[in-house]
C-alpha cells in the first residue's frame, strides 16, 4: 500500500489506503462507473477474522435501501448480516467470493472486494474521518470482544 494511515487495535495495525473513502460500517469505496465499488477494511477483517462463508439474499440489479439486510458472512470469531451503507441499485456482486470467500482475508483492499452499488457517496467518510470514528468506538468494541471472549 502506497499511502496509508493506521490504526492501532490494541498491538494490531490495522492500515487504511488513503485513496479511498469509508463508511461507519466498516467497508472502504472508491468510484466505480456510477456509484462505487465496497469491501471490508483491515478493522472489519481482523476482528471477522477468518472468513469462510458469504451469502447474498439480494440479486444484481436489485433496488436496495441503505441498512437492508443483503447478505450474511461466517467467519472464525463472528456470524453478521451485511448491510449496504449507501443506498441505490447493486449492480455488481464480486463472483470470485462466491467460490472462496478467504479473498477477503488475504487482498481486502483488491481482489476481496464485496459488491458495487450505483448511488451517491454523499455520507463517505475520507480516511482521517474514519480514523476519528474508529478511535471514537475502540472503547466499546474492546469491551464488546472481551465479553465475548469470556463466554
Amino acid at each position: 500500500m502506497s499511502d496509508s494511515l493506521v490504526f492501532m487495535m490494541g498491538k494490531f495495525e490495522a492500515k487504511f489506503p488513503t485513496d479511498r473513502q469509508y463508511t461507519k460500517n466498516h467497508c472502504w469505496a472508491i468510484p466505480s462507473g456510477n456509484g462505487y465499488q465496497f469491501g471490508f477494511t483491515a478493522y472489519a477483517v481482523r476482528l471477522l477474522q477468518d472468513v469462510y462463508f458469504l451469502e447474498w439474499q439480494v440479486d444484481e440489479g436489485a433496488t436496495i435501501a441503505e441498512g437492508q439486510e443483503i447478505g450474511f458472512i461466517e467467519s472464525s470469531k463472528a456470524e453478521s448480516e451485511l448491510y449496504p451503507p449507501i443506498p441505490g441499485v447493486l449492480s455488481r456482486l464480486n463472483p470470485e467470493l462466491m467460490n472462496d470467500p478467504s479473498r477477503i482475508n488475504v487482498d481486502m483492499y483488491g481482489e476481496g472486494w464485496l459488491y458495487e452499488i450505483e448511488g451517491s457517496g454523499e455520507k463517505l467518510l475520507d480516511p482521517e474521518q474514519y480514523i476519528e470514528h474508529l478511535a471514537s468506538v475502540w472503547e466499546i468494541t474492546q469491551r464488546t470482544i472481551k465479553g465475548q471472549l469470556n463466554e
